[in-house]
């Protein structure tokens, strides 16, 4: 099974911007989705973004639509998620995860996981 390691997180100030990244351990194929999750406390993983391996094409929730990117690279097997003009709301642990059958947004459907890097936002 890959493994999946995040990196990028911290403490950002409301309006600034964080990039996130997502390294995998071995080859990702073009049949695989790859997503972004983040969870609040108290709150559910939600998904945020996703990403088709093969055709790069790209899915948003709405909540960050426009503020967000997702992107990946295939040479090096990395994962990254661009954050724009951050929101206070946004502050929660973000989460990479990998789906080897394709598109997907609901958490279920992902079966490797990273452990997660904490984004916090002061306002």
């Amino acid at each position: 099974q890959v493994q999946l390691v995040e990196s990028g997180g911290g403490l950002v100030q409301a309006g600034d911007s964080v990039r996130l990244s997502c390294a995998a351990s071995r080859r990702t194929y073009s049949s695989h989705f790859m997503g972004w999750f983040r969870q609040a406390p108290g709150l559910e993983r939600e998904f945020v973004a996703g990403i088709r391996w093969g055709t790069g094409s790209t899915y948003y929730a709405d909540s960050v639509k426009g503020r967000f990117t997702i992107s990946r690279d295939k040479s090096d097997n990395t994962l990254h998620l661009q954050m724009n003009n951050v929101k206070v709301e946004d502050a929660a642990v973000y989460y990479c995860a990998l789906n080897p059958n394709g598109y997907a947004t609901a958490a279920v459907e992902f079966k490797s996981w990273g452990p997660g890097t904490r984004v916090t936002v002061s306002s």
